[in-house]
């Protein structure tokens, strides 16, 4: 059987709606009972053998002679039937409903007709950038240089946690170097609310406690700290000075996860902003933190292997990585979570 190239559809007759769409759900109905299918689409077909060739060209020389891209669409085409879903291109005619992916996936056992998306996916190579703004609610089929492939379930997050905690107020505090000094601190501070770390130890002959300049930013603007005639603003430009417009976005984060009633410490030995709590109750039992958090702009491009590297960090850690894209400009932080996926 042979099929004929129209456009960016391949259009087979004969009885190819019985053959391929109706029994395998591949393309789209014409008239009678031909069938028009995606380039990809006829790519697999041809590859299995189940066509002969598309204008006299068999799948080596139809896989050949396709634009950039092409490949790596072509081998998550064919893992995905391999895995035994029913797939389409996320447009029109072959999906009613497009959005910004390259194929819809259908749950297993189901196909279009069923109406019922279990993935969007969209297809990247593995050199390639990654809009944040184009991403959400979508997996990520990443195409490595040995043409391995690894997918990344990005979906929109609401991080929230539970815990309570109401701090004192004018707490004297001084800013020492890169960070923030409150001696005799309320003891409550840092065992309920965990703020900070103490300075030196139990064994240690001053009560103090030692705040980051985030910390110390959020409490000052709150009116728990007393930090001279300067104000929040001797600290926030100690944390400019440092890191430039990066503090002023991790300050917005750190607000936002405070606000929502978890608890954000230092993200550090695990290379991000953020490791979050969602509920402290006392730091003597101080659970699992849950979340890792990467504050980033607005628009940022994420790199694959970034992605996959802070992905695979998480997962090993038991947490989930989530970033945090901020736009002060409309004072919102877009919170995305992203995790491996096995479909």
């Amino acid at each position: 059987m042979d099929g004929e190239l129209r456009g960016d559809e391949v259009h087979v007759g004969g009885d190819a709606r019985q053959r391929f769409h109706d029994a395998r759900g591949y393309g789209h109905p014409l008239d009678g009972n031909a069938v028009a299918l995606s380039l990809v689409e006829a790519a697999h077909l041809l590859f299995r053998g189940d066509l002969d060739a598309v204008d006299g060209a068999g799948f080596r020389e139809f896989l050949a002679s396709r634009e950039a891209g092409f490949t790596a669409r072509f081998l998550v085409y064919a893992d995905l039937r391999d895995r035994g879903f029913y797939l389409a291109p996320d447009r029109r005619p072959w999906w009613r409903d497009p959005g910004d992916g390259d194929f819809v996936v259908f749950p297993r056992g189901n196909d279009a007709s069923d109406g019922v998306v279990e993935h969007r996916v969209r297809v990247v190579d593995e050199r390639t950038t990654v809009d944040s703004d184009r991403v959400g609610d979508v997996v990520l089929a990443v195409v490595d240089e040995e043409s391995e492939l690894t997918y990344l379930d990005v979906e929109p997050f609401e991080p929230g946690g539970d815990t309570d905690f109401e701090a004192p107020g004018a707490v004297d505090a001084v800013v020492l170097d890169d960070r923030v000094l409150v001696w005799d601190p309320p003891a409550a501070l840092h065992e309920r609310g965990f703020y900070g770390q103490p300075l030196g130890g139990r064994a240690a002959e001053h009560d103090a406690l030692q705040l980051s300049l985030v910390e110390a930013a959020y409490l000052a603007a709150a009116g728990v700290l007393d930090v001279g005639d300067a104000g929040v603003e001797a600290v926030v430009a100690r944390g400019r000075a440092g890191e430039g417009d990066r503090f002023d976005r991790r300050l917005r984060v750190y607000r936002a996860l405070r606000d929502r009633g978890t608890v954000p410490k230092t993200g550090f030995k695990f290379g991000a902003d953020f490791r979050v709590y969602r509920e402290v109750e006392s730091v003597d039992d101080l659970g699992h933190s849950e979340l890792l958090v990467r504050a980033l702009p607005a628009g940022h491009e994420f790199a694959p292997r970034d992605l996959s590297l802070d992905v695979r960090l998480a997962h090993g850690v038991r947490k989930r990585m989530v970033f945090a894209l901020d736009d002060p400009s409309a004072d919102t932080i877009r919170w995305l979570s992203v995790s491996r996926l096995t479909p």
